[in-house]
């Protein structure tokens, strides 16, 4: 099948890695990871749980800075106009549903940002803590796809980062929508490229920076 997306000049190169990533961890929250929850439990999403916590694990062995967020809000009155019932119900400070997964989480290692938007950019202080950690590169993984982590790789790309997403460490509720919106922001924002390509990058950074 013919693409005239490319055949036109979108995707025309690879964005590429820097030499300084952070991690951009999306909403890896129990209200979307774990069943109990009526957003959780869904299998794309638990497949990017199980790979991110893979990543996770290599990029703290290697002293690479790490941001997490969850959203959640102090009452429906300081909420956006969400069209997603549970959020609207759940997504309240104090409830189960905002807890960060533990799977991905390390407590005092991660530095964690309470989001009230789609993006983890969005009026959070995510970007101070990448320019003192002097990141040029923003590895992007969570869910969901079309929703959040598109927000926060559009925010990335806007504020000027190399962008790369793992796409095995992103889920969506559902393939359709996950496959399209990395394909689309692939053809202009960012690398969307397998786990064991940035595994490879990120243990490259860790011997650069060993003690010799």
């Amino acid at each position: 099948m013919s693409d005239t997306y490319k055949a036109i000049g979108f995707d025309a190169n690879r964005v590429g890695f820097g030499e300084r990533p952070g991690i951009a961890v999306v909403d890896f929250q129990k209200g979307f990871t774990l069943p109990e929850f009526a957003l959780g439990g869904r299998l794309l999403v638990e497949r990017a749980v199980e790979n991110s916590a893979r990543l996770l694990k290599a990029a703290r062995a290697a002293n690479l800075p790490v941001a997490t967020c969850y959203t959640a809000y102090t009452s429906q009155r300081d909420m956006p106009h969400w069209k997603i019932a549970p959020v609207l119900k759940d997504f309240i400070h104090g409830h189960p549903s905002t807890e960060l997964d533990e799977r991905i989480y390390v407590k005092g290692y991660d530095t964690v940002f309470c989001k009230t938007g789609p993006s983890i950019f969005f009026q959070t202080a995510i970007t101070s803590f990448f320019v003192k950690e002097r990141v040029d590169t923003v590895i992007v993984i969570g869910c969901n796809t079309s929703g959040c982590v598109r927000a926060s790789i559009n925010d990335a790309f806007s504020f000027g980062y190399r962008v790369i997403v793992p796409e095995p460490c992103v889920g969506d509720v559902e393939e359709g929508p996950h496959n399209d919106n990395l394909r689309d922001v692939g053809r202009r924002y960012a690398d969307v490229v397998g786990l064991d390509e940035v595994l490879d990058y990120i243990e490259q950074i860790r011997r650069r920076n060993a003690p010799s």
